[in-house]
């Protein structure tokens, strides 16, 4: 077993506000690693779901109350907190970061590994979105945001060189990685939890949405296209864009909330295709409609290049406007898939081939540190 290779090995994880994507590859870690705890700023226990639910939580001074309803705000001290975890009795450091995870301090004969789901979006890339929302708070609080998102950088980039090795979710953000923190990285896809899905002989005559609501996952374009065709949709999910969602939403388009995974299950298995129109890093819900033998249409950047094969397991459209995805939909009812096709692609990313890529991987660098010899 893995206990007779590390001493000791630790969990580290930027936030468990919910569960989403980046905690089920957690999950997964937990899996790999009953025995190691989990050091994460903050942590609402009751939307935790099993194997995190048990798990031994660590959780830093940021926590002041049982719950925290905006860990944003938390973010200028985030840095601090991370580096105040001592992790010295520690081995191995596994950390999953989309942030500051991988800014913990280890001891010097520690191995740590990053899973990292994206470079810190708040330094880099989203830097002017950011700093826009805030910028509506005067010009002293302005040039201090300024100086603040130039030390963020300045932090981000030093305290990537903690890391002994990179892994990225994907093409994308290994690319990411080598611009911002001039590193390479081994890509290994986030798992699907390809049991849970199964290929139905059902065809509903229904297109499929399944997101968050916000805006840059463009639900808006599904919404207006569908609107126009006159075809059905069923959109799944919510958040702060659900307002202007349901204004938009016509006589065809059905916005059902939160939903739970039986119905998810049975939604994703009976549609026609699911529309993918934001542009991820990766994107776990394209995979799960494949893991259903469903085919996916979605917007051909980013994430959607590396599950989306085209013509076999969906197809895409190239500019995000309604106008290219009513082209898409148009292509659409002129091909078809095969279920089983689609479930056999989705199933390269199951959840085993993670853990098994990961364990593998882990073990490789900590015999090559250790000087173990095969």
């Amino acid at each position: 077993g893995l206990g007779d290779v590390y001493k000791r090995q630790a969990l580290v994880h930027d936030w468990l506000p919910t569960m989403g994507g980046a905690e089920r590859v957690l999950s997964d870690f937990v899996e790999l690693y009953p025995e190691a705890p989990i050091y994460t700023l903050i942590c609402n226990h009751s939307k935790m779901e099993e194997p995190l639910k048990s798990a031994n939580i660590i959780t830093s001074h940021l926590q002041k109350k049982k719950e925290c309803t905006n860990h944003r705000k938390l973010f200028p001290f985030m840095p601090t907190a991370i580096e105040s975890f001592d992790l010295t009795g520690y081995d191995m450091v596994l950390s999953s970061s989309s942030s500051v995870a991988k800014g913990v301090i280890t001891h010097p004969d520690a191995i740590h590994i990053c899973y990292c789901h994206s470079p810190m979006r708040y330094a880099w890339e989203f830097s002017y979105e950011y700093a826009g929302k805030m910028s509506g708070k005067g010009k002293l609080v302005r040039k201090l945001l300024d100086y603040f998102l130039t030390w963020i950088r300045v932090w981000d980039y030093a305290s990537a060189a903690r890391v002994d090795y990179f892994i990225a979710n994907s093409e994308n953000v290994a690319k990411r990685i080598r611009k911002h923190y001039r590193r390479e990285a081994v890509v290994i896809p986030p798992p699907v939890r390809c049991r849970l899905f199964q290929i139905s002989e059902n065809d509903g005559d229904y297109f499929l949405v399944v997101s968050r609501f916000q805006e840059y996952k463009r639900v808006d374009i599904a919404i207006a296209a569908c609107n126009k065709l006159g075809l059905k949709l069923k959109v799944v999910g919510d958040g702060p864009d659900y307002k202007r969602l349901k204004a938009m939403a016509g006589p065809t388009v059905e916005l059902l909330g939160r939903v739970d995974d039986a119905h998810v299950k049975e939604l994703y298995a009976g549609c026609r295709a699911f529309l993918f129109p934001g542009e991820e890093d990766f994107g776990i819900t394209p995979l799960e409609a494949m893991a259903s033998g469903r085919p996916v249409i979605a917007y051909g950047k980013g994430g959607a290049l590396e599950t989306v094969v085209e013509g076999v397991t969906g197809t895409f459209f190239k500019e995000q406007t309604t106008d290219s995805l009513i082209d898409a939909l148009r292509r659409f009812e002129t091909m078809t898939f095969d279920k089983h096709k689609l479930r056999e692609h989705a199933e390269k990313f199951d959840d085993e081939v993670f853990k098994a890529r990961i364990k593998a991987f882990v073990e490789e660098k900590y015999n090559e540190r250790n000087g173990v010899q095969k």
